[in-house]
Protein backbone atom coordinates (compact mmCIF):
# COMPACT_ATOMS: atom_id res chain seq x y z
CA UNK A 1 0.00 0.00 0.00
CA UNK A 2 1.35 3.43 -1.17
CA UNK A 3 0.33 6.94 0.36
CA UNK A 4 0.93 8.30 -2.58
CA UNK A 5 -1.84 6.88 -4.51
CA UNK A 6 -3.94 8.68 -2.08
CA UNK A 7 -3.81 12.22 -4.91
CA UNK A 8 -5.82 10.41 -7.96
CA UNK A 9 -7.52 13.52 -8.68
CA UNK A 10 -9.36 11.45 -11.78
CA UNK A 11 -10.98 9.53 -9.11
CA UNK A 12 -14.25 10.05 -7.50
CA UNK A 13 -13.36 8.19 -4.52
CA UNK A 14 -10.69 10.72 -4.21
CA UNK A 15 -13.45 14.26 -4.08
CA UNK A 16 -15.88 12.06 -2.21
CA UNK A 17 -13.01 11.06 0.46
CA UNK A 18 -12.38 14.83 0.58
CA UNK A 19 -15.93 16.05 0.96
CA UNK A 20 -16.52 13.48 3.91
CA UNK A 21 -13.93 15.06 5.67
CA UNK A 22 -14.18 18.43 5.24
CA UNK A 23 -17.86 17.69 6.35
CA UNK A 24 -16.38 15.78 9.44
CA UNK A 25 -14.52 18.91 9.89
CA UNK A 26 -17.00 20.82 10.14
CA UNK A 27 -19.17 18.90 11.95
CA UNK A 28 -16.05 18.84 15.11
CA UNK A 29 -15.96 22.45 14.78
CA UNK A 30 -19.87 22.64 15.61
CA UNK A 31 -19.62 20.77 18.45
CA UNK A 32 -16.77 22.82 20.07
CA UNK A 33 -18.17 25.90 19.37
CA UNK A 34 -22.10 25.35 19.46
CA UNK A 35 -24.04 24.43 23.07
CA UNK A 36 -25.87 21.92 22.14
CA UNK A 37 -28.63 19.95 24.53
CA UNK A 38 -27.40 16.18 24.80
CA UNK A 39 -30.09 15.14 21.59
CA UNK A 40 -27.63 17.42 18.87
CA UNK A 41 -24.26 16.12 20.95
CA UNK A 42 -25.29 12.75 20.28
CA UNK A 43 -26.56 13.18 16.60
CA UNK A 44 -23.06 15.98 15.76
CA UNK A 45 -20.48 13.63 17.27
CA UNK A 46 -22.06 10.02 15.74
CA UNK A 47 -22.51 12.25 12.17
CA UNK A 48 -19.10 13.38 12.81
CA UNK A 49 -17.54 9.58 13.98
CA UNK A 50 -19.09 7.73 10.85
CA UNK A 51 -17.81 10.30 8.26
CA UNK A 52 -14.58 9.85 9.83
CA UNK A 53 -14.68 6.02 9.69
CA UNK A 54 -16.04 6.31 6.26
CA UNK A 55 -13.53 9.09 5.24
CA UNK A 56 -10.78 6.52 6.65
CA UNK A 57 -12.27 3.59 4.47
CA UNK A 58 -11.91 5.08 1.03
CA UNK A 59 -8.55 6.45 1.91
CA UNK A 60 -7.45 2.79 2.40
CA UNK A 61 -9.09 1.75 -0.47
CA UNK A 62 -7.70 4.77 -2.48
CA UNK A 63 -4.23 3.92 -0.94
CA UNK A 64 -5.03 -0.11 -2.20
CA UNK A 65 -6.13 0.35 -5.43
CA UNK A 66 -3.09 -0.24 -7.98
CA UNK A 67 -4.38 3.33 -9.34
CA UNK A 68 -7.38 4.09 -11.68
CA UNK A 69 -6.61 6.83 -13.09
Amino acid sequence: MKFSRLFQPRNPLFWLMLAINALSLVLAFIAQTRALNSLGTVIVYGFALSNAVLGIGLAWRLAADPGKE
